[in-house]
């Protein structure tokens, strides 16, 4: 048995990193309350658009803390601001849904959630995403910066996203007047966990994440009998065609150097209930793009819309095609200049050991909406915005992890949206307090000490 006091993700308290030289009493005392929402909200997961009862927890969490707080913005949409005299705007962004996954960690606080599937039968849901983590690292920092505005002069604003998971929360905050009900921002800051050590932080000199077009093909006909195939058009022939065909497309329709990924995520047929002796009426398919330019994105999503139609005619009796974009987010690309003076805040912070770089993943966010398509709204051509990536995995995780070297070590470890996603609790929340906490000071004012270099606060 080990003598050595443990956290409630397993790790003890020797592997934790040294708190930097200008830690003084502030986290500690804030790490209960934070630790308890955390486990609160892993437990009780909810959907994107369903999230109630996690956006109600965290509008009374800002309220509590002094903030003016608006509800049900886009859907169950949060936003706070806390006014501190003049200066800079400054927007915390964090999301509040979770993921239809069934949640195999094996800790205590694992989460046992259903909710009703499209079909309204029910679904497991976890934060198999780290959402519950980012929610709780902006509630931290929010609370924090509220008790000590002599540190900071502006706006401190805070939003809890809904329905980041399908791509819809960010502009139906928008659409809703987010910018209108609050003081619209000069800069947005977000960070996302992720599958590397507990204790860092990465950013990256490009993009952070790829841009995405999710696509629904729809291939109908009119039914048949499975002995007669020759008498009707076959729809789910026609998609299954169309899923072996995805990886040419991806080749032919991109430069080698062009990172771009074409998958398919799913595929069903209206034939549901039958037993195998009829040709479906219709089949339904969704393809994703993923690239890191706007350019890429447009010319791969027509060469996957023009293979399905080509894929659909080989068939004398070809079925109908209707090909509808159901979602479409841009390329998460922080503005550099904003980037640098971050990290060098969180480098100040943090020391330099503890801040690496970040390659881009092929993953997604509608982040960009926040900092680009909305700056219309207030007559601005674009609000400035960083995000990092905020490490998650626990010292005893990675040495678990199989491999001798970070690469595959880095494989091996379970990934978001894997029911064994698991954030270590203290290390996560107390590098993700502070990095969001050391981030806001660099940008807010007063005015004349906004640098490039971070001001030396009293956070671990």
């Amino acid at each position: 048995m080990s003598t050595h006091p443990r956290t409630s993700d397993g790790t003890a308290d020797h592997d934790r990193p040294a708190r930097p030289a200008n830690a003084v009493p502030g986290l500690n005392a804030l790490l209960v309350p934070t630790t308890e929402l955390y486990l609160d909200l892993h437990r009780h997961p909810e959907l994107s658009g369903a999230e109630r009862r996690t956006a109600a927890r965290f509008a009374d969490w800002l309220e509590a803390d002094g903030f003016r707080v608006v509800r049900d913005i886009g859907g169950h949409g949060v936003a706070a601001e806390l006014h501190n005299g003049d200066g800079p705007a400054v927007l915390l962004r964090a999301e509040l849904d979770a993921l239809p996954v069934a949640e195999d960690t094996g800790v205590p606080y694992a989460s046992s959630a259903t909710a009703p599937g499209p079909d309204g039968r029910p679904v497991p849901v976890m934060h198999a995403c780290g959402h519950d983590a980012h929610l709780a690292c902006a509630a931290a920092a929010a609370r924090w910066l509220a008790a000590r505005r002599d540190h900071w002069r502006g706006t401190l604003l805070v939003v809890g996203q809904p329905a980041e998971e399908t791509l819809s929360g960010a502009r139906a905050l928008l659409e809703d007047g987010l910018y209108e009900r609050i003081t619209p921002p000069d800069e947005v800051l977000a960070q996302h966990t992720a599958p590397f050590p507990a204790g860092m932080v990465a950013h990256a000199d490009g993009p952070v994440m790829a841009g995405s077009v999710t696509l629904e093909v729809l291939f109908e006909g009119d039914g048949g009998h499975v002995a007669t195939p020759h008498l009707t058009a076959n729809p789910l022939l026609a998609a299954a065609g169309a899923v072996v065909r995805l990886p040419a497309v991806a080749a032919h329709a991109s430069d080698p150097a062009e990172r771009v990924v074409v998958a398919a995520s799913s595929l069903r047929t209206g034939n549901t209930g039958h037993t195998g002796n009829v040709i479906a009426t219709s089949a339904v398919l969704h393809v994703t793009v993923r690239a890191f330019s706007e350019a890429a994105l447009d010319r791969v999503a027509s060469a996957v819309e023009h293979m399905v139609r080509e894929e659909a005619a080989t068939d004398p009796l070809s079925p109908r095609v209707t090909v509808t974009v159901l979602s479409r987010s841009g390329i998460t690309l922080p503005d550099p200049d904003l980037t640098a003076a971050v990290r060098a805040a969180h480098r100040a912070h943090f020391g330099a050991a503890r801040v690496t770089g970040w390659p881009g993943a092929s993953a997604t966010e509608d982040f960009p909406l926040l900092t680009g398509s909305g700056a219309h709204l207030h007559g601005k051509p674009r609000i400035r915005g960083a995000y990092w990536m905020l490490g998650a995995t626990s010292p005893a995780q990675w040495r678990a992890a199989p491999g001798t070297g970070a690469d595959e070590k880095l494989a091996a470890l379970p990934a978001n949206h894997s029911p064994r996603f698991l954030p270590s609790v203290r290390l996560t929340l107390e590098t993700g307090t502070a990095a969001l906490v050391t981030a806001a000071l660099a940008r807010l004012g007063p005015p004349t000490a906004r640098t490039v270099e971070c001001p030396q606060t009293d956070i671990g």
